[in-house]
């Protein structure tokens, strides 16, 4: 019994639910196409959201069954459940099978194009764990592409005709914006024995990682801001323009915890714990709302 109690309390931690926050990109269709209250597209936006759970967990142990050598010589991986030996690798292999068994006919019933998406996510992801990982550039589009897999994924599921092109744009430039932070950290992390956890890591500078950084963030910025003003569907005193400022404070702030508290490991863990990135993101979306649906003076 404690056998098994330690196997599924290592599993938990190994689904990672922290970062399940990420698959809230999946609502970005139903708030910007103004469907929000639409109460039978909303159900299925927050089952597309259990859904990616559910898929982006099973992505999660194979990645870590993957990189279980190497991530017992990381400093923090290495107390992830599977490297510490809290669960073994032959129920983590079940688990995957049984998650991925469930969620991806869910998928498909949900709706067909949304179980395309989730399988493009899953199969590219697995790619990823065993292939693309080891490419310089490659490794980092593709993390970054889940993030437009799961606003495409939104749009399907809210049947969403007005999504601005913009919104794209700016979610892949947003999306590197956080996996550069992260694989800088771990760089300055690991410092002389990066090349000892993720040979990709030697292929990769600070410098040129930071030069990296300042491109994207200066292009999410540009194509939030086109998005404003160019959308169809906002209102016609372009009031959306003052959602701008809460952007450039995100990726500001972001920029902060990185370069000045050493922070970027984790990125969706300062949505928990940095209270200034929190505040600010719930004015944005707060906004966001009042501007989209009509409580907002015009």
């Amino acid at each position: 019994m404690r056998f098994l109690f330690t196997n599924v309390y290592g599993l938990l931690r190994t689904l990672r639910p922290k970062q399940w926050i990420k698959n809230i990109f999946v609502f970005a269709a139903l708030v910007f196409d103004q469907k929000l209250l639409n109460w039978p597209l909303l159900a299925k936006t927050v089952a597309a959201f259990v859904l990616f759970c559910m898929i982006s967990s099973t992505v999660y142990i194979i990645n870590d069954l993957a990189d279980l050598e190497k991530d017992k010589q990381h400093p923090k991986k290495r107390r992830r459940a599977l490297p510490s030996g809290q669960l073994t690798p032959w129920f983590a292999v079940l688990s995957a099978i049984g998650i991925l068994a469930v969620s991806l006919p869910l998928s498909f019933w949900l709706h067909k194009y949304f179980g395309a998406i989730v399988l493009a996510y899953f199969v590219l992801n697995l790619a990823y764990s065993f292939v693309l990982k080891h490419m310089v550039i490659i490794d980092l589009m593709v993390v970054a592409s889940g993030f437009v897999l799961r606003v495409a994924a939104g749009v399907v599921v809210a049947e969403s005709v007005r999504f601005s092109p913009w919104l794209y744009v700016c979610t892949i430039f947003l999306a590197l914006f956080m996996v550069i932070g992260r694989r800088r950290h771990e760089l300055i992390l690991l410092a002389s024995g990066a090349n000892s956890h993720r040979k990709i890591l030697e292929e990769y500078t600070v410098d040129y990682l930071d030069q990296m950084s300042h491109l994207v963030a200066t292009g999410a910025i540009i194509s939030y801001s086109l998005y404003t003003f160019s959308a169809d569907n906002l209102p016609d005193n372009h009031a959306m323009m003052l959602t701008i400022p809460f952007v450039i404070y995100g990726i500001f702030r972001y920029q902060y915890l990185i370069h000045v508290k050493g922070q970027g490991g984790a990125p969706e863990m300062m949505v928990y714990t940095d209270l200034p990135f929190l505040v600010n993101g719930l004015l944005f979306a707060l906004l966001v709302v009042l501007i989209m649906y009509g409580g907002f003076p015009t």
